[in-house]
């Protein structure tokens, strides 16, 4: 589908009145276009800069009864002006696939314990939590969807319960020129792969004595081996965790406090030659800190450390690095899509954050991050650089990120705007693998219309 076509009928939904559809049926959707420019690369075997226009059109329909719910929503994501040797993949661009296509239940007060819900079944996309372990992403051009069964569970006190049993949904094509061209590849579920999950958050934890704080526990599970003519590391990962949150508030101390271990084996790499198990324990902790001050802005100051564990030693027999694998990491970190160089797996990051308001229709944000390598031994992963000797340090650099939303009609038409910095430390400027930049720079802007 042409995407004058698809934007000719996003618009033509979006101006239908509430008096045209029925009440039993729901429509929703987005438009969104975003410019980003990339100067001085961080990745390894790239050099320059980069650019792209990255365009996403969201379409959801859901009819609900009594609870009952059928539910569809396509995506269609796309790129233009990419440069040459760009770092595109089909983690930018989709067009025209189903993202969800699902069905929901009610589920009733169980066993008498007050709690309530429902499970949804079929392809859908799953947020939990910080989103940390696993996100419906809403900066990425592509939203990845997992196919399966989830359970969604709430009492009156505002507890929550969920448990999740899905697989992932892979985003075609991974062929360059299809990419390029944005060629419609239909998405695939991963039925070699299993993820899995229980999580549980108590609202009001500590009423007592830091009151409004919720104590999350949770437990996930991935699961993956060769199949289907696809070869893996084999990733068998156990994954429990925990999470005290208490929100901003006016003149009140705020706090995000997670952590994770992580169990099991896999294999160094996907070759069908490697059948060696590696031991697996892995961690990641994120502590941020802050103060809301009693000013017409709000502004919030917070203190923020983020540890991922690295390997030291790739001839042990363990791999000790901390990856991300479904969950979050611009929220913490910092902007991705072309730019990104930040991710829980081998990062020890301290740093500071300002985040204010100053208009009921503007927010900003504004993070400074001193980031290094866990193990200057491990790989810097988003670059894709490695020294395993050590002998170039570990200082990745001076990472700076901002952002200010401005809704133009609010909950209908947002700007976003954004810039980021790379100040390349002794790492990044030293190893045998790093590019010629000596620092980067990125910004954005984007322009979302919701319906």
């Amino acid at each position: 589908m042409k995407y004058s076509r698809l934007l000719s009928l996003l618009v033509f939904v979006g101006s239908l009145s509430a008096g045209t559809i029925p009440d039993w049926l729901s429509i929703s959707g987005e438009v969104r276009a975003r410019y980003e420019t990339l100067d001085g690369q961080f990745r390894s075997g790239r050099s320059g800069g980069d650019q792209g226009l990255f365009l996403r059109s969201l379409l959801k329909l859901e009819a609900q009864k009594d609870g009952y719910a059928l539910g569809g929503e396509l995506q269609d994501s796309r790129s233009y002006l990419t440069d040459s040797g760009s770092a595109i993949s089909s983690s930018y661009i989709n067009p025209v696939d189903f993202l969800q296509a699902y069905a929901r239940v009610p589920v009733g007060d169980i066993f008498t314990t007050g709690y309530e819900g429902e499970v949804t079944l079929g392809r859908q996309t799953i947020s939990v939590g910080s989103k940390r372990q696993i996100e419906r992403p809403s900066y990425a051009n592509v939203i990845r969807s997992y196919t399966g069964a989830r359970l969604k569970l709430k009492n009156v006190q505002g507890d929550e319960f969920h448990a999740i049993a899905v697989v992932p949904v892979e985003r075609l094509s991974s062929d360059r020129d299809d990419v390029e061209n944005n060629t419609p590849v239909m998405d695939e579920e991963q039925w070699h792969r299993l993820l899995w999950g229980l999580h549980y958050r108590k609202s009001d934890a500590f009423e007592d004595s830091i009151s409004d704080t919720w104590a999350e526990v949770f437990v996930y599970g991935f699961h993956e081996w060769d199949a289907f003519g696809e070869e893996t590391p084999n990733r068998d990962y156990i994954t429990p965790g925990f999470r005290l949150y208490r929100k901003a508030e006016l003149s009140q101390w705020n706090f995000d406090i997670e952590g994770a271990l992580r169990f099991g084996s896999r294999r160094a790499s996907n070759n069908s030659t490697d059948t060696q198990d590696l031991d697996v324990f892995a961690s990641q902790i994120l502590v941020r800190v802050g103060y809301t001050f009693d000013h017409e802005w709000e502004p919030n100051v917070a203190l923020q450390y983020y540890w991922a564990s690295g390997d030291d030693n790739p001839n042990d027999g363990d791999f000790d690095q901390y990856e991300r694998l479904f969950g979050s990491r611009r929220t913490d970190l910092n902007n991705t899509s072309l730019y990104g160089p930040l991710t829980p797996a081998n990062l020890s990051a301290a740093g500071l954050r300002l985040e204010m308001k100053p208009t009921d229709r503007t927010s900003c944000r504004i993070t400074y991050l001193a980031a290094f390598l866990a193990s200057d031994t491990d790989t810097f992963v988003v670059g894709r650089q490695r020294d395993p000797n050590g002998s170039s340090g570990s200082f990745i650099g001076h990472a700076i990120d901002s952002r200010v939303t401005y809704d133009i009609m609010p909950g209908e038409l947002i700007l976003e705007i954004g810039a980021s910095a790379l100040l390349h430390g002794e790492f990044t400027r030293d190893n045998p693998q790093a590019p010629d930049a000596d620092d980067t720079f990125f910004g954005y802007s984007q322009l979302t219309f919701k319906f």
